[in-house]
């Protein structure tokens, strides 16, 4: 059985948390919470209503994020949590653009499409300012760093940088200079330097004191980020002579560049050697050209966005690539685990580069040298080196340092006329290679003995034979585990065995209805397997080259296969999006895995047989954990013991024995059961139900007792569960010491987030006793004044009663809020 763990993410907006650990980034309707240290996605905060994110903003304390969406909502989130704790509608007419807190994480500034800024009190939770005046889209907003100045700068569409100041809602300095879209701003540490940036190819320097420019810095690129330098950190090796303000911009030419700000002059400007050199012409399109730039203060690290939504972070001073994650890898036409231990995986998508992933961080190195689409990748097992082909007619060789990781090319071949869309690697300790073209030719290349080092020119590939295969196009092609023979497939529905010492044709397969995908050998047996776009499998003896066993069970094409489990069992990756794992001997399909949205193109097995990457048109890549019988069991136990635990709590639910239930319920996890269990009427609604409700309570586990704490804090902001989560809380309170309570997992986020509608409901539950004197004082009226009136007709006391009755439940709930308001102001 297969369990998967992986899976990708996008970058649009990008902030990073004040202790440098996570990074925050939009994918569509979601919000993404990376760990820095190993790439993995730790919270995935989504909008309710599936709209896009359009702007959001974290605090500088780490404890509060806000998301605006085209649905003009704002939401505040406990991002840990995954939980929305607040949202209100955003008062902007059009979605919000750009959003900022303040430096003490209570002011919030939105810029909106339709020229406003607002100022938001998220204590309070109330909009304080309304400032008007810009022209367009308000794109940027930020908060003096010297808060006591209360000053908001702005930009919007008219290229101009407004200051506001906050006492006054008035715009108090407009600062012209950019004939282009302000896209930056950044302050010097003592707030008196402000320097912003464009798309016109400068950046400005201001005097905050004066309100004037001091130097219009030429940058030849439009910037879309800069970065002031420390004064206090040793940049001589960026070309920092003095103690001039220097700054570091972030442009269309993908280079990152430091400039004095007193002399306008470049000092340094960092040189990318594995990427491939543009043309003037073409630079403000690179794809290559980076669109965001933020500090990391703490490490001393700078991180960047490319227009690929590629994450890098560059160690400070020597602006060395530390880490690079991809948010976006378009089709994945291929992938291989590369390393003796596979610690990596290598990814060809539908691009000319190739990334190559460290699975433990998820950082990536991009492979550039190939100049149209790759297609094919296969491994040297023995080697640590791997080869790709592709559209650009050619091959290439390339070798991972195993220490450091590092991948570099170091052999290329060029001789087939058509794209090349598949290649094999030897299987034992000599080198050489086979690949298959659209030429409808297969070549088998030698590798030299001395390869070249870091740093020098790939080797030349020698073509060793050359052979017309097929009739149409060769679409995969196999060396056997000996190195003696080479399988090939193509569209003209046929595979053949060929004999790898002079390329004579041993025999030919037929049989598939429709063009072979994928030709695989069996590690064990004298087999091979093939897939076909006539949606089947076909096992092939090599001896009489006859039809073994046929597999049948996709929908459509069947892209890929590999052997597993020692060679007893097949995986399968078709057009359907499937992934069957097939047991040989019985001929049955006894998995089917639905990981993915669209062709599965990329399928392999690590060299230790346990684990398994797939890669899918939809851009997703996962990796499959081959369990062991054992730990199957134990899966299996558990599940059965689920089934059986719910069976029983149904069955106590039927036959109303709430105090057995409540355990149960919890000990599954399910907060709506436990909240029917409460309702219950032997728990609640009896004389003695609270007194065995807080006998229950307290015979739970701590950990059941934290779980209940969690469903409380989600019951009270309903006012229809309320009154039972304040019955659970009022047991919880009174028997718990406070120190008891905040030993509890995430109690005190709990309790912070249980006052406010504990608050609310006791207003709510006043007001309406309140409401009720008027109906006592009626009632006494209507005592003295009673014999004026038929009781036949008109009977007081039994409207009096159905208007006061619902209040019995009210005056319970209130004497339990009341009393858990005084727990928590202790």
């Amino acid at each position: 059985m297969f369990l998967s763990f992986f899976l990708t993410y996008a970058f649009v907006i990008l902030k990073i948390s004040r202790d440098e650990k996570y990074i925050f980034c939009t994918c569509g309707p979601r919000v993404n919470v990376l760990q820095i240290s190993d790439g993995k996605i730790v919270h995935s905060i989504e909008q309710d209503d599936q709209e896009d994110i359009t702007s959001f903003s974290l605090s500088p304390d780490d404890e509060i994020l806000v998301t605006a969406s085209r649905a003009l909502l704002l939401k505040q989130w406990d991002w840990k949590q995954e939980k929305c704790t607040r949202s209100w509608r955003a008062i902007h007419n059009v979605p919000v653009a750009s959003m900022t807190f303040d430096s003490t994480s209570t002011l919030l500034a939105t810029g909106g499409c339709d020229g406003t800024i607002k100022l938001w009190d998220i204590v309070k939770q109330y909009c304080t300012h309304n400032l008007k005046g810009s022209s367009g889209v308000v794109h940027l907003v930020e908060f003096h760093p010297d808060i006591s100045l209360l000053q908001l700068f702005s930009s919007s569409l008219d290229c101009a940088i407004r200051i506001w100041d906050l006492r006054t809602s008035k715009c108090i300095c407009v600062l012209e200079s950019h004939y282009s879209a302000v896209t930056s701003l950044a302050f010097s540490p003592d707030g008196h330097t402000l320097i912003s940036s464009g798309r016109d190819k400068i950046c400005t320097v201001w005097d905050l004191v004066q309100r004037k420019e001091k130097r219009t810095v030429p940058v030849y690129e439009a910037v879309e980020g800069v970065v002031i330098l420390s004064a206090n950190e040793d940049y001589s090796q960026l070309g920092v002579k003095s103690k001039d303000l220097h700054f570091i911009t972030a442009g269309s030419k993908g280079v990152l560049r430091v400039w004095e700000s007193s002399t306008a002059r470049c000092v340094f400007t960092q040189t990318l050697p594995s990427a491939p050199v543009s043309s003037p012409e073409q630079t403000d399109g690179d794809p290559l050209s980076l669109v965001y730039c933020l500090p990391l203060p703490l490490s001393n690290r700078l991180a960047t966005i490319t227009a690929e939504h590629n994450i890098l972070l560059y160690q400070l001073p020597l602006l060395s690539v530390q880490q690079q994650f991809v948010g976006y890898s378009d089709d994945i036409l291929d992938v291989r685990f590369l390393g003796k231990e596979d610690t990596h995986i290598v990814v060809a998508t539908n691009s000319s580069q190739l990334k190559v992933f460290e699975l433990a961080t998820s950082s990536c190195q991009i492979l550039y040298g190939h100049t149209d689409t790759v297609l094919s990748l296969d491994v040297f097992r023995k080697l640590s080196m791997f080869a790709s082909c592709a559209k650009d007619k050619s091959l290439r060789v390339w070798r991972m340092d195993p220490e450091t990781g590092h991948v570099h090319c170091v052999a290329q071949g060029h001789g087939h006329s058509n794209a090349v869309g598949s290649i094999s690697c030897s299987r034992l300790k000599k080198a050489f290679l086979a690949s298959g073209s659209q030429d409808c030719t297969i070549k088998v290349w030698d590798l030299p003995d001395d390869l070249p080092a870091v740093g020098e020119e790939p080797a030349q590939l020698v073509t060793r034979i050359t052979e017309k295969a097929h009739d149409k196009d060769v679409n995969s092609v196999a060396i056997s585990p000996n190195d003696k023979v080479l399988a090939s497939g193509s569209q003209d529905r046929t595979a053949k065995l060929w004999s790898l010492t002079d390329m004579s044709l041993l025999g030919v397969f037929r049989g598939h209805r429709r063009g072979i995908w994928c030709v695989q050998f069996s590690p064990v047996d004298q087999v091979l397997a093939t897939a076909s776009a006539d949606g089947s499998v076909k096992l092939w003896g090599l001896h009489d080259f006859s039809c073994l066993k046929t597999f049948e069970g996709h929908d459509a094409s069947v892209l890929k296969i590999i052997f597993v489990s020692r060679g007893t069992q097949l995986v399968s990756g078709g057009s359907d999006g499937l992934v069957k794992l097939w047991t040989i001997k019985t001929n049955e399909c006894v998995k089917t895995f639905d990981a993915h949205q669209d062709k599965v193109w990329a399928l392999h097995g690590s060299s230790k047989d346990d684990l398994m990457v797939t890669g899918s048109a939809d851009s997703n890549i996962a990796i499959w954990k081959d369990i062991s019988e054992e730990e199957l069991v134990e899966l299996q136990a558990k599940q059965e013991d689920q089934i059986l635990k719910k069976q029983e709590l149904s069955n106590l639910l039927h036959e109303k024995k709430y105090l057995k239930a409540l355990g149960i319920a919890i000990s599954l996890d399910q907060p709506h059961t436990v909240l029917k269990v409460i309702k219950g009427t032997e728990i609640r609604q009896d004389e003695e139900g609270p007194q065995q409700l807080e006998k229950t309570l307290l015979r739970l586990r701590q950990d059941q007792k934290e779980s209940v704490l969690r469903y409380c804090a989600v019951w009270n902001t309903n006012a229809r569960s309320c009154l039972d989560a304040q019955a659970v809380l009022q047991v919880l309170l009174t028997h718990l010491s406070p120190d008891d309570l905040l030993q509890f997992q995430g109690a005190r986020t709990h309790l912070e987030g249980l006052i406010p509608y504990t608050e609310r409901h006791v207003q709510r539950i006043t007001r309406l006793l309140q409401s009720s004197m008027f109906l006592d004082y009626m009632w006494q009226k209507m005592r003295v004044t009673g014999d004026t009136v038929s009781s036949k007709a008109f009977n007081p006391y039994k409207i009096l009663w159905q208007c006061i009755s619902p209040l019995s439940s009210v005056c319970v709930c209130e004497k339990h809020i009341k009393k858990n308001v005084i727990h928590f102001q202790v």
